[in-house]
Parts: C-alpha cells; sequence; structure tokens
C-alpha cells in the first residue's frame, strides 16, 4: 500500500513538472490557459511531493513511544 503512494506522488509530480513546463513555455501573464496551468502545475508538483515524501518517511521511520514513562 505505502508503495502505490510513492508510485502516485511520482507520477503526480512528474505531470505537475511536465504541466508546469508547459505553462512556462506560453504567456503566464497574458494568457489565462497559461496561467491556469502554470498555478495547476505547481499545486501538482506540490501535491505529489508531499505525497511521497510522506510516505518515504513513515516508511522508514519507526513510531515514537509516548508512553515510556519519563517526564521531564
Amino acid at each position: 500500500m505505502n508503495l502505490l503512494f510513492v508510485i502516485l506522488g511520482g507520477l503526480s509530480a512528474l505531470f505537475g513538472l511536465l504541466t508546469l513546463i508547459a505553462a512556462l513555455r506560453g504567456r503566464p501573464g497574458e494568457s489565462r490557459k497559461s496561467t491556469a496551468q502554470l498555478i495547476g502545475g505547481m499545486m501538482l508538483l506540490a501535491f505529489g511531493l508531499v505525497l511521497g515524501g510522506f510516505a518515504i518517511a513513515y516508511a522508514t521511520t519507526e513510531p515514537y513511544d509516548f508512553s515510556n514513562g519519563a517526564s521531564p
């Protein structure tokens, strides 16, 4: 299941990057389509990075034990 989140995050980051590149080749300040692609590409890229990053961090760390009895 965790591998699915890493793959989904990687694919969405890749599609977001491709959308971002396509938007930058247009006229982002003048064309509404390019501006929308720029915003959508950044959002998709950020979603993919966060999803993949959290999936990798969840798989590689162990849970913290809050009930160890030590008080500060």
